[in-house]
């Protein structure tokens, strides 16, 4: 038997890199997975290799945004009406596309990344908890960042935003933890995923290991991160 038999798991950016890693551990321990992402056909590719590694009929992708309020709703909506219930959600999206010191950073820049790493994380929060408060059991399960916990040059809206993410996370956990729903952050250490080769191409960094963090640390792989 395993961990999670029974139960069942939405993981938003589930098909690709750390949530990809997230969504087959969770399957070898008997839970049913709902992932999403943006890509219909990197999810399906992705679900069609869990299918085959021995998943069956227990994972199952949604197509979405997770800059858009209605997408990141839907993945968790989505786990119910597919699988019946919930359990588990895992929020995982997060990403930059354009930044900047605080001095010159846009709005527009500002804003598109609060969105996508603290307010699409609330949207999660909020519908994991319509299903989750009136059954009292189940965990909610953010991915926040090194950046949460310090402030790297140059990423400000990003490291606002991961700030963010972990106050928000410490309030709900105080609001729910009495009905026996369990609210935490992980901030994962350096993992050499897309995002992470996109900010050090942002920042000017050709060598990987000059991102930051402790002489000799060794970057993750996104497979094992989920131990």
């Amino acid at each position: 038997m395993g961990l999670l038999d029974g139960q069942v798991a939405a993981i938003t950016f589930g098909s690709r890199s750390i949530g990809r890693g997230v969504a087959e551990a969770f399957l070898a321990e008997g839970a049913s997975v709902v992932v999403n992402g943006r890509s219909a056909d990197k999810g399906k590719a992705a679900v069609a290799e869990m299918v085959a590694s021995g998943a069956g009929d227990r994972v199952h992708f949604i197509q979405g945004d997770a800059s858009v309020q209605g997408d990141v709703e839907g993945v968790i909506n989505g786990a119910v009406e597919r699988f019946g219930r919930l359990d588990i959600a895992v929020l995982n999206q997060g990403g930059l596309k354009d930044t900047a010191p605080v001095a010159s950073m846009t709005n527009e820049e500002w804003d598109f990344e609060l969105n996508l790493n603290l307010t699409s994380i609330f949207w999660g929060m909020r519908a994991a908890l319509q299903h989750l408060i009136p059954q009292e059991s189940g965990r909610i399960i953010n991915m926040s960042s090194l950046e949460g916990k310090r402030g790297t040059p140059g990423l400000p809206g990003y490291v606002a935003a991961k700030h963010g993410m972990i106050g928000l996370t410490k309030a709900c956990a105080h609001e729910v933890g009495t009905k026996g729903i369990a609210v935490n952050a992980i901030c994962p250490g350096l993992v050499i995923t897309d995002l992470f080769k996109h900010t050090t191409e942002v920042l000017g960094l050709a060598d990987l290991d000059a991102f930051g963090g402790p002489s000799g640390q060794r970057l993750g792989d996104p497979a094992p991160s989920h131990r």
